[in-house]
């Protein structure tokens, strides 16, 4: 097979594309002058590619009617049996609709990849089924993972289970609504600037976002690589770290992966917190839309901490305050380059590309008008910003994360822990089908102080229950450092349990 070769029209608009005005000769030239690097890409093209063989049988599975999908969270449902024996058995576990399970229909919350059928497992599925779960289906994800709320999914928005008007959290929206329901065991979920931790807090479940790099992302469609991240989520303590056993180690394939570190979890889980020094962030607290109830429920479970043994006293990270600053236009401009110029994936990666979506991702420029008004926002900013400036900012904020992620460790140079809430406020309530594109947008991430620093540092970060206010979810974010998800697991447990007795 041979690959298409342009006509004089095409070079010409191609030329223009790229702000190179070609007359008519200097296009026929570059025509015949193309042929010679055309004629590498057909022996590519004549090379079979090694696409990893399905190692667990399945179906296709179904998509749910209304009825059997209470809470909007499915998009899909199967059951994919594992090994029979393994740390998972008899676990049933979900994953979040942009994580490819093979056979498996994955639209990552979008109407314009509805119909996409990946025929890879990624990394994490391979390793839940080697480990004896049991995947029962794909949970619902915001439009492209661009919402921390859970109303611009293309097929309606989550409900949270605590209360059916409030958002249930994203992007992992789905997983979060799924395990306060009770309906799953375990979800997988991604984190970009706080997807595992912000449905976790709004739905009171346990939502880890490990240190970077520690599981691997292949098979995961991304936002940017450089804050990309695959984490548990689950109902409880022990269970997310049990999963994170399953999920954790190199792969040999996301280069993302040099020089981590894996651990036993599980191992000094119940040993308590007597003599952990956990330093309560000043700057995670107060912020203009925070609900001072909720900063009290955080404040009172730092108490409890300091109850249990712990060393508890404030201290200051003052970069904190601009982290948000610093990560949107890594957000916003990775994500239009990476997933939709690049139709899904960025290049300089050494591989774990999956060439179908890339190809099927490709039609989005023919279905913009489904967008939704977050996804175009998102969309303009950053293609705005990137021809206006070059680049700039988002350089310059690369370049900012290594002095926020220094404050981090400067501060966990004098803590074992740092503590704030996860989010300033409970769930708010989901748009309505009515609502303005102002209101659409202003709750897709007005929950968002907090989570985003940790995205750009690597540090590991977990939210955790910690109480209600007005009957609704609070969370509890604990953050220690790099590859001490350990330490981070025996704090929260040991709150967990103190709440629990």
């Amino acid at each position: 097979m041979t690959v298409k070769r342009p006509n004089l029209d095409e070079i010409q608009a191609i030329g223009k594309q790229i702000h190179m005005q070609l007359d008519s000769e200097e296009a026929k030239t570059l025509k015949g002058l193309l042929e010679s690097n055309l004629a590498v890409y057909d022996v590519l093209d004549s090379i079979p590619e090694d696409v990893p063989p399905i190692l667990y049988p399945r179906d296709s599975g179904f998509e749910p009617d209304k009825e059997d999908n209470s809470y909007n969270a499915w998009y899909w449902k199967t059951e994919i049996q594992g090994e029979l024996t393994g740390p998972l058995r008899g676990k049933r576990i979900a994953f979040k609709d942009n994580i490819m399970v093979a056979s498996t229909p994955m639209m990552n919350g979008s109407s314009t990849l509805e119909g996409y059928i990946p025929e890879v497992d990624a990394t994490a599925v391979t390793r839940v089924l080697a480990s004896g779960g049991t995947v029962v289906g794909k949970a619902h994800s915001e439009y492209f993972c661009t919402s921390g709320g859970s109303h611009t999914n293309a097929k309606g928005p989550v409900l949270n289970p605590h209360d059916i008007s409030r958002t249930a959290g994203g992007s992992s929206s789905g997983c979060g609504a799924l395990l306060a329901a009770g309906e799953i065991d375990m979800a997988v979920g991604t984190d970009h600037g706080g997807s595992c931790r912000i449905p976790a807090s709004f739905c009171g479940v346990v939502g880890l976002k490990p240190t970077f790099g520690l599981v691997p992302y292949t098979g995961v469609m991304p936002i940017d690589m450089t804050i990309d991240y695959v984490g548990p989520m689950t109902k409880s303590v022990e269970d997310n770290a049990l999963l994170l056993g399953v999920l954790a180690g190199a792969d040999g394939v996301d280069n993302n992966q040099a020089r981590i570190q894996v651990s036993n979890y599980l191992d000094g889980l119940d040993e308590g917190v007597s003599g952990l020094r956990i330093g309560v962030v000043r700057e995670g607290f107060g912020h203009d839309n925070s609900d001072p109830q909720v900063d009290l429920c955080v404040r009172n479970a730092a108490a409890r901490l300091k109850s249990l043994g712990a060393e508890v006293e404030e201290i200051s990270i003052p970069m904190h305050s601009v982290s948000t600053a610093i990560w949107t236009p890594i957000y916003i401009e990775g994500l239009v380059d990476s997933m939709m110029h690049d139709n899904g994936y960025g290049k300089n990666r050494r591989g774990g590309y999956v060439a179908s979506l890339m190809s099927y991702h490709s039609n989005w420029r023919t279905q913009t008008h489904k967008f939704g008004p977050q996804t175009k926002l998102v969309m303009l900013t950053g293609e705005y910003m990137s021809q206006t400036y070059g680049g700039k900012y988002y350089a310059k904020a690369q370049n900012l994360r290594s002095r926020l992620t220094a404050a981090y460790d400067e501060a966990l140079s004098k803590c074992d822990i740092l503590l704030m809430p996860t989010l300033p406020i409970t769930a708010p309530p989901i748009p309505a089908s009515s609502a303005s594109p102002e209101e659409i947008v202003s709750r897709a991430l007005e929950m968002v102080p907090n989570t985003p620093a940790t995205d750009l540092t690597g540090h590991p970060s977990i939210s955790i229950p910690c109480g209600e206010v007005e009957n609704l979810p609070v969370g509890l974010m604990l953050v220690g450092r790099h590859f001490e998800e350990k330490l981070v697991y025996k704090a929260a447990y040991a709150f967990e349990q103190s709440e629990s007795n």
